[in-house]
């Protein structure tokens, strides 16, 4: 059985990944005058922090070659700014849940104050993406306000994610390796993906081979999975604060009243399985 921790994110993911997946949503770079989908996404992905350097966002970002950031930020600025950026993605994101989700709006109202209620008592210490989305989540538009809480949620947990990834001594391709030889995430195009060179990568399968966590394959061994789950235990323990402002029986029941929504995302084939973000298809 998952814990509350992971069920939280295995059921408010789908809500939010619509965002990367759903083909009008993954156009809105292209619909502003950006260049292509990657430059669309670290922008919208970033945008609530204001017009950031590529630094920071590869540091926030947590997986992605510096140079694939480079790229994009800060050029997008010159294009659009957050600002038109975050009030979008909303909007656009909504409009695919409504048609994705046939009772969405019906479902929205008694979500939105519990996960209300877990963002705004949440600490935004050493979360610098959730610190940046939180003030954004109170919108007129209830599917528009119950997206943006749940991106607010995944933020909170992708920053732990990332301080989880650095407690255990996982550089950024070091965790992608990891995560594709444990089958959490496609090891085809991963790599690709998140713009290492074959160079880079090679490095990193040698370092995490010589750490015991990799064979020669580049199948991960037993230690290699275990130091993997040990990752995810940490991520969920850290994500754990989130669930605070509620009573076990009140979490119960939102991450009860999540499923059918998550559900019917994923029923949608909108995303792939295996997909970059490590998604399965239950939740």
């Amino acid at each position: 059985m998952e814990s509350r921790p992971r069920t939280l994110w295995l059921r408010t993911e789908p809500l939010h990944a619509v965002l990367y997946f759903d083909q009008e949503c993954r156009g809105i770079g292209r619909s502003v005058g950006l260049k292509g989908f990657w430059m669309g996404y670290f922008a919208t992905r970033t945008a609530p922090m204001g017009r950031i350097r590529p630094e920071a966002a590869t540091a926030v970002l947590g997986v992605f070659a510096p140079g694939m950031v480079a790229r994009a930020l800060p050029d997008a600025w010159r294009v659009v700014t957050p600002e038109k950026l975050t009030d979008l993605r909303a909007r656009l994101a909504a409009g695919a849940l409504r048609r994705l989700v046939p009772d969405i709006d019906a479902l929205a109202g008694p979500l939105i104050p519990p996960l209300a209620a877990m963002v705004a008592d949440a600490s935004s210490q050493a979360r610098p993406l959730f610190a940046a989305n939180r003030p954004l989540c109170d919108r007129t538009d209830p599917v528009e306000s119950l997206w943006q809480l749940t991106t607010a949620l995944r933020e909170f947990r992708g920053d732990a994610h990332n301080a989880a990834l650095a407690d255990h001594g996982l550089d950024a391709p070091e965790a992608l390796v990891l995560a594709a030889a444990t089958g959490h995430v496609p090891r085809e195009g991963i790599r690709l993906d998140r713009g290492w060179s074959e160079a880079e990568w090679a490095d990193a399968e040698e370092r995490l081979r010589s750490r015991g966590l990799i064979d020669a394959e580049s199948a991960a061994t037993p230690r290699g999975r275990q130091e993997r789950e040990l990752v995810e235990d940490t991520t969920d323990r850290l994500a754990a604060r989130l669930l605070r402002p509620l009573a076990e029986s009140a979490v119960d029941e939102l991450l009860a009243a999540l499923e059918l929504p998550a559900r019917q995302v994923l029923a949608a084939d909108l995303l792939p399985f295996p997909n970059p973000i490590g998604l399965p298809g239950t939740v």
